[in-house]
């Protein structure tokens, strides 16, 4: 009996720290992200639309989606070169943030401007997970996208934020 016992409590006491160890790879059911500002779009284009210019924060920082450079007709569908920054996705082990890079309307590149990095851990994951989805998006051309397995807050972060950049700049 008093085996049976002390096996009951070490598989439960192993199952509790499983379960509560907080790294960026695990949920528990409550987990959520939001766009910064409430919009779910967000980012934002400063091509040339449709003849009128806009631009980036003169500060450069894209704390909540901006886009800068090139040119395009982005009210007729088509987009121009340049680069869109997506809002900051607020995961539940910390802000998501993508910049894709614009060239006759495809997606040339995709850069990870903020990722969660509160401990040793998210570092490592980040660091395994943001070259496959950069891969993912150049060979989707769009938000949709495989998870990583290993690195679903991360992966629902950065496609929160693919997105507003993707709608800033008007791709399909």
């Amino acid at each position: 009996m008093r085996r049976i016992t002390i096996w009951l409590l070490s598989t439960v006491a192993a199952l509790v720290l499983l379960f509560s160890y907080r790294t960026s790879t695990m949920g528990a059911g409550g987990e959520t992200s939001a766009v910064a500002g409430g919009d779910p779009a967000g980012g934002a284009w400063s091509g040339t639309d449709g003849g009128a210019t806009g631009s980036a924060p003169s500060d450069g920082a894209p704390s909540d989606g901006a886009a800068t450079g090139g040119s395009g007709t982005n009210g007729s569908g088509t987009t121009g070169d340049g680069t869109a920054t997506g809002s900051v996705a607020q995961t539940r082990w910390g802000p998501v943030q993508v910049r894709i890079t614009v060239s006759g309307g495809k997606i040339t590149d995709v850069v990870a401007v903020q990722v969660p990095d509160g401990n040793h851990r998210d570092q490592e994951i980040n660091d395994y997970a943001v070259p496959i989805l950069r891969q993912e998006v150049l060979a989707a051309q769009s938000a949709r996208i495989d998870t990583v397995s290993g690195a679903t807050v991360t992966s629902d972060g950065y496609r929160e934020s693919l997105q507003s950049a993707i709608d800033a700049a008007h791709l399909r």
